[in-house]
């Protein structure tokens, strides 16, 4: 079967199957290299359309095809690969509909760098963007349902989601949107898949009702699984099926259009700084902080603060200012190492307002509310005094990843979330086990949520790779589920946490997310070896560490 011709003769874009393209989509910033047939690049939701009847017409004549959606390709879980089609939605599903008075309509192609400079025009943000997210396109972030810095005070994508224009497996465009009753059971009775959708779907959740409730992780965010314990309100009696489509990792249709809510975002920000070194003071210090309503509480190791010292030059060189003067800054920081006193954890407060005077007033009160603790703290009343901070939180990692050769990153324990409350019992359990392999690592995340990403140093190359990331993923995730942890917060399951769904939902709720997709999708032509279909042997087989 000649796939590239075939495909070519059915839709108007492009099909591209030479070997520079199918090894560019072979990789994400994930652990893994899958290599595809075929990269598709649909011009509309025609193409689209044409792309999912002939598939699905295919695998009814024996044939193993299938369709795996890819925006930017900056997935750290391996959820935009595959051995088969990959349709990629940058080139042509690039479009920003609409930006209307606190919502925007957009195509999943459309990169969030683009979308932020548009929606900033009109004094608009999407606040559940990533650190990723001068890379990243709104497809990912809606299919991985992520987060980053901001979430402490806006919440992640999910809660942004109005609507999604989502082709399913019978080859039609649907739109999906909160219903009330009454318009639910109108849908029941639409032709074709789509009411057998809402029907199948409304019995499942609504029979199973109190164990999804029980299911939904004890954490202030998630992005494992899929989320059907968020679709049926029953005190409002509205049945929304966005929140089950949004973190489906394109596994249940593929997406060609959603409506966004957008916030105004706050005019003035000032940040605290402080510097922890009893870790077991960490959540009283976290619950101290939230009375204020900061936007925002991050943080960052010692680990992660002595290789920012080393890195000196290449941070500085980030900050784009007076050298000398930048140099002089970090005096305070490099005493702190000579003299022994390397804070365990440095935590980057945020406080946020329209009105300088509020901003700052919030900043100094929970700075003096932190006064029985004995901590080191630093009020920064400028950008650029802040600035150096934040560049530590988000840059030292990459910049570290730069100078040390034939390693590479290894994100498979990036993730997960526990409660604040119990972080300071969890994290000298996490380093007792982190410090057995040796690795080097960092240590950043978002504190406020109880949301860390550990991304350890791997050697390309090395045999003992592939047992030391299935041995440590294994030790790491029990440990974040005996806290009733989520495995992920913001970067979803893909390839490398899928196979723990059933240990962390347990066999009676996997065995819902394995209906879901069968309802959705029953002859599985939507990106397999994903969420409930994927297996250590699949993704162990396809580590990209030669």
């Amino acid at each position: 079967m000649d796939l590239k011709k075939q495909i070519q003769n059915i839709i108007k874009g492009e099909v591209k199957t030479d070997r520079q393209t199918l090894d560019t989509f072979s990789k994400d910033a994930s652990v893994y290299k899958v290599s595809p047939q075929v990269v598709v690049f649909p011009k509309d939701s025609k193409d689209v359309q044409a792309l999912v009847n002939f598939v699905a017409e295919k695998v009814s004549h024996g044939f193993n095809l299938s369709l795996t959606p890819r925006a930017a390709g900056t997935d750290m879980s391996g959820g935009d690969l595959s051995e088969s089609i990959v349709v990629s939605f940058t080139k042509y599903f690039n479009h920003i509909r609409k930006i209307g008075k606190d919502y925007a309509v957009v195509e999943p192609g459309v990169y969030y760098r683009d979308f932020e400079k548009a929606a900033k025009k009109k004094k608009l943000l999407l606040p559940s963007y990533p650190a990723s997210k001068d890379l990243a396109a709104l497809g990912g972030i809606v299919a991985n349902n992520s987060g980053g810095e901001l979430n402490l005070l806006y919440g992640k994508t999910e809660r942004y989601i109005q609507e999604v224009k989502m082709v399913l497996a019978d080859g039609q465009e649907t739109t999906f949107k909160p219903l009330t009753m009454a318009e639910l059971e109108k849908k029941k009775h639409a032709a074709g898949l789509e009411g057998e959708i809402y029907t199948k779907m409304f019995d499942l959740i609504d029979q199973n009702y109190a164990l999804l409730q029980s299911a939904k992780p004890k954490v202030s965010k998630n992005s494992a699984g899929y989320y059907l314990w968020n679709v049926y309100d029953k005190a409002k009696g509205i049945f929304d099926l966005t929140k089950l489509i949004v973190g489906s990792q394109g596994t249940l249709g593929l997406m060609t259009e959603f409506k966004l809510k957008l916030v105004k975002p706050k005019t003035r920000e000032h940040l605290l700084v402080v510097f922890l070194n009893d870790m077991h003071q960490l959540p009283g210090i976290v619950n101290h902080l939230l009375k204020f309503k900061p936007q925002s509480i991050e943080s960052y190791d010692d680990h992660t603060f002595k290789v920012a010292l080393k890195l000196l030059p290449d941070i500085i060189a980030k900050l784009k200012g007076n050298a000398i003067k930048l140099f002089l800054s970090f005096i305070p920081e490099a005493w702190m190492v000579l003299t022994g006193g390397i804070p365990k954890l440095v935590m980057l407060v945020e406080f946020s307002s329209d009105k300088d005077a509020e901003a700052i007033k919030l900043a100094r009160d929970a700075q003096k509310s932190l006064q029985e603790f004995n901590l080191k703290t630093k009020l920064i009343l400028s950008d650029s005094g802040a600035e150096k901070y934040w560049v530590i939180r988000r840059e030292s990692f990459s910049m570290l990843r730069h100078h040390v050769q034939g390693m590479r990153t290894a994100p498979f324990i990036d993730d997960f979330v526990v409660r604040p409350e119990v972080l300071g019992e969890f994290l000298p359990k996490l380093y007792k086990i982190l410090d057995k392999y040796n690795l080097l690592y960092t240590v950043a995340g978002h504190v406020g949520d109880g949301n860390f990403h550990i991304i350890p140093l791997m050697k390309v190359g090395d045999p003992k790779v592939a047992g030391i990331i299935k041995k440590l993923g294994k030790e790491v995730y029990d440990l974040v589920f005996e806290y009733e942890g989520s495995m992920t917060g913001e970067h979803n399951d893909g390839m490398v946490r899928g196979p723990y769904l059933e240990q962390m939902f347990g066999a009676e709720v996997y065995h819902l997310f394995k209906q879901t997709k069968k309802i959705f999708d029953s002859e599985g032509i939507f990106n397999p070896h994903k969420k409930a279909n994927a297996s250590f042997d699949y993704s162990m087989k396809h580590l990209d560490f030669k």
